[in-house]
């Protein structure tokens, strides 16, 4: 998402920690809660925070969140100087009996659009092509350019049209929140534009309905926040948004007692993921593999080593946004290239 603020980043002990087999959740007798967020009721920081509401491990929550602007922008002619924060963020939420050193799990049921356009956008001082604080340039920085993207609910596809041309073309919709996690550890409060070990703004399109997040709890009660919804994103964020959308979202959540992960971690029925997230990219690269390598050894029983070069011939990585404090890789292997579970 656009900038403006920058602050630091922080890297805690990266740990191997067992995780239950996956499944997708959600049984018949989930008590299901419902919330709706308003400009009024959001955050825009990650932190020990009173809670919106209260979930038991096994809820199911139904809740909405606005686009990256607060849901400003509706109209050519409308600015950035109408929003009120960058990344609005619905919650927190305290999760009944998650403690510190527990893993907050959280299986991604189910998100949908909510409504008809999205919107693309960047301003001065922010881009991966752009001047920004953290890569100065001398030529005037790019100026602000809005566009909007009408979303056809019927054929699943968003439409980009071209400013400075006649040219369109449809994009597939691939809905997920590029903002999901929960109170950083130590007290700190970190912006909501900010990616971290907590999660935070990683616009990774891994947080995506049918896959599970995993999280440190650093706080009794954790505290999930999540928001910033995108209808698709192309890998990077280079130009500093996706396609911005309000989001209709339904999680379900789970507490993973006395076990607790370093860094974010993902998982479907096909895949292990972990996330690296840092700057430079390659110490994100290397904090990714270096999660997914104690993942394998903690969970399927090879040597560190033995992981370590099995990942070298069929392991993937995705470069998830280099437009944040801290970049976000997301580090992944295959489950059929893996030893049976222990």
């Amino acid at each position: 998402m656009r900038i403006k603020t920058i602050l630091a980043a922080s890297i805690l002990t990266l740990t191997g920690t067992c995780f239950p087999s996956f499944s997708h959740a959600q049984d018949a007798g989930s008590q299901t809660m419902h919330y709706h967020a308003t400009i009024d009721n959001v955050k825009y920081v990650y932190a020990t925070a009173p809670p919106v509401a209260h979930l038991h491990a096994g809820n199911i929550l139904e809740a909405n969140s606005l686009d990256c602007f607060g849901n400003a922008i509706k109209k050519p002619g409308d600015t950035l100087a109408l929003t009120k924060g960058d990344n609005p963020l619905t919650g927190p939420f305290f999760i009944d009996g998650a403690e510190p050193g527990d893993t907050l799990i959280v299986h991604i049921l189910d998100l949908q659009v909510d409504g008809d356009q999205g919107i693309g956008a960047f301003a001065p001082g922010f881009g991966a092509l752009n001047e920004t604080n953290y890569t100065p340039m001398l030529h005037p920085p790019l100026p602000e350019k809005i566009w909007f993207y009408p979303i056809d609910h019927a054929d699943h596809t968003a439409t980009f049209q071209a400013l400075d041309s006649n040219y369109k073309v449809k994009i597939p919709l691939h809905p997920f929140l590029g903002c999901i996690g929960v109170a950083p550890s130590g007290g700190e409060a970190r912006s909501s534009i900010v990616p971290a070990e907590f999660g935070g703004n990683m616009d990774a399109p891994e947080v995506s309905a049918g896959n599970t997040l995993y999280l440190p709890v650093n706080v009794p009660g954790a505290l999930l926040y999540f928001g910033d919804g995108h209808a698709a994103m192309g890998d990077g964020e280079v130009a500093g948004t996706a396609i911005e959308v309000p989001m209709r979202t339904r999680l379900q959540v789970d507490v993973l007692k006395g076990k607790r992960t370093g860094w974010p971690r993902f998982e479907n029925e096909k895949e292990i993921m972990a996330a690296g997230i840092y700057r430079p990219v390659d110490d994100a690269v290397r904090i990714a593999f270096t999660e997914l390598v104690a993942w394998i050894h903690t969970d399927y029983g090879l040597s560190e080593l033995d992981a370590y070069e099995l990942l070298s011939k069929v392991g993937k990585i995705h470069l998830t946004e280099m437009v944040d404090p801290n970049y976000v890789v997301v580090a992944s292997v295959e489950k059929k290239f893996l030893p049976p579970r222990k």
